[in-house]
């Protein structure tokens, strides 16, 4: 009877581990709102092998529970980022200014997704900002729930709570699939204000 109730008591703990496992790793815990792991450079998370043979089954779980058709790395590569430069969480609430260069890849866009990963319920048609507007050297847009100044380049987070921004680099080089810590420099998210919450 003793020796029963051990086996039991072993069989439902591995079954606890397996099922808690299997949930974080296909994205499905509350409040796991990653959809990319296995390269992070400063502090945007990808990973190579999205859209490909190679991909882990965790890894195609995820991609499968949030409706990415990823595309091969040859194709895209992508990178998610839900936390400023100082490592607070981004939320509609406050206003950013992401900043960057050019990205070694033929075109690139940067998305912004509400925490249920839709586009926010919106229509500001300000929700991605991509290569076509960055010229040739460096950029800058303006992430905030209201429009800015005349002539700043926006990305809408109205009705987006808490977010996270996409960065997708299409026709990425080669040497950037080969060694993208070192070649791909993300966009810098610096947070401007924050309105006071109520207490």
């Amino acid at each position: 009877m003793k020796r029963a109730m051990i086996y039991a008591v072993s069989g439902l703990f591995g079954l606890g581990i397996g099922v808690y496992t299997a949930l974080a790793m296909s994205g499905l815990m509350p409040g796991d709102r990653r959809s990319t792991e296995g390269i992070e450079i400063n502090g945007w998370t990808g990973d190579l092998t999205q859209g490909s043979s190679e991909a882990s089954p965790y890894l195609r779980a995820r991609i499968a529970r949030h409706g990415l058709l990823a595309l091969a790395k040859t194709e895209a590569i992508y990178f998610v980022r839900n936390t400023d430069s100082d490592g607070e969480p981004l939320g509609e609430d406050c206003v950013y200014r992401i900043s960057g260069g050019p990205l070694p890849a033929g075109w690139w866009s940067i998305t912004l997704y509400n925490e249920t990963n839709f586009l926010p319920d919106n229509n500001d048609t300000a929700l991605s900002f991509d290569a076509t507007r960055s010229g040739d050297g460096d950029w800058s847009a303006v992430i905030s729930s209201s429009s800015p100044a005349k002539g700043e380049n926006w990305i809408s987070s109205r009705n987006a709570g808490d977010f996270d921004l996409t960065l997708r680099l299409y026709m990425p080089e080669d040497r950037a699939l080969q060694r993208p810590e070192q070649i791909i420099d993300p966009p810098k998210i610096n947070r401007l204000r924050c309105a006071k919450r109520a207490s």
